[in-house]
């Protein structure tokens, strides 16, 4: 098989090559003088398996554009399968129409990647399962929680502990995370009373005293987050965790976390971390590329891949 790494995560593409002992298969993705995106595989790619890495975050066209070219290039240099390894799916959270006249994006950029060449997707912690259904090719939604209840364990294991999700949405996540750790559930309930009134948290399960640890997939403007956490010490609990598998941390989300009661946010290395991201004291990546290494080895030897989470 061969590995093929685009620019938006290249220390990550370069960790699962390792993790998988072979080379990073050569390859040139330049732009033109307007921003025009060219991509040149300079290897034999004819009859191979090939696996191209790149999530799609900021700048979100920008890296969709160059996986698209790529797959076309693959798919016209005769590859024999060609698989999309996107660890960051952007445009995940536009899964349904959310009034008149508005866009289901993320089945749109599943309709460009499957006509751009894609034979398969391997993913991680979608925003919403239901986004495997809109493509027509088979899809590997990886899940960050062994990787995350890994590192709970060895640093916040506890009788104290307990499980919170954020909001009512991810309390499928956190129930999982819940049972491998053998811990206890809560749930942020919020809700705006009426419009233009402040946010008002209900807390469903008993926190007080207790150590919480806050599992989502998105952390984005991480508002929702530091407002959690907020409510969260002052209902009782002891300590705030979160751990988070995609961090976009766009606009001043990074002071924000950094100014919030929260003790440390976790992220995966799926969107690269920024320097702001890099000094904040409250925030550390945890790498996934053995994650993503063992999926990407399993899927070219036919292997079981969801057997990695039993």
């Amino acid at each position: 098989m061969k590995l093929v790494a685009c620019n938006s995560n290249r220390a990550l593409a370069e960790a699962v090559s390792a993790y998988l002992n072979i080379e990073l298969a050569t390859a040139s993705i330049r732009r033109f003088a307007d921003m025009e995106i060219f991509v040149e595989i300079l290897e034999n790619v004819r009859g191979e398996d090939v696996f191209v890495l790149q999530s799609t975050s900021f700048p979100a066209n920008d890296n969709l554009m160059e996986l698209l070219v790529a797959l076309d290039a693959l798919r016209r240099g005769s590859a024999r399968r060609v698989t999309a390894v996107m660890p960051y799916w952007g445009y995940a959270r536009q899964d349904r129409k959310t009034g008149p006249r508005t866009p289901i994006s993320a089945k749109l950029v599943a309709n460009l990647i499957t006509s751009a060449g894609a034979n398969r997707v391997v993913t991680m912690d979608l925003h919403a399962a239901q986004i495997q259904g809109f493509f027509d090719i088979p899809v590997d939604n990886l899940f960050a929680a062994p990787v995350f209840a890994k590192d709970i364990r060895e640093n916040l294991n506890g009788d104290e502990l307990v499980i919170v999700s954020p909001d009512v949405g991810g309390v499928l996540r956190a129930r999982g995370m819940a049972k491998r750790l053998d811990a206890d559930l809560a749930i942020i309930d919020k809700r705006r009373e009426r419009a233009g009134s402040s946010e008002v948290m209900n807390i469903i399960g008993d926190i007080a005293g207790r150590r919480c640890v806050m599992v989502d997939d998105i952390v984005d403007s991480a508002g929702t987050l530091c407002n959690a956490a907020v409510a969260l010490m002052d209902a009782g609990a002891k300590s705030v965790a979160a751990y988070i598998s995609h961090g976009v941390l766009s606009g001043g989300a990074v002071g924000r976390i950094a100014a919030s009661p929260l003790e440390s946010v976790v992220l995966t290395d799926s969107i690269p971390a920024t320097e702001a991201v890099r000094l904040a004291k409250n925030i550390r990546q945890i790498s996934i590329a053995p994650l993503f290494g063992e999926a990407i080895g399993r899927i070219s030897t036919e292997s079981s891949v969801s057997s990695l989470f039993d």
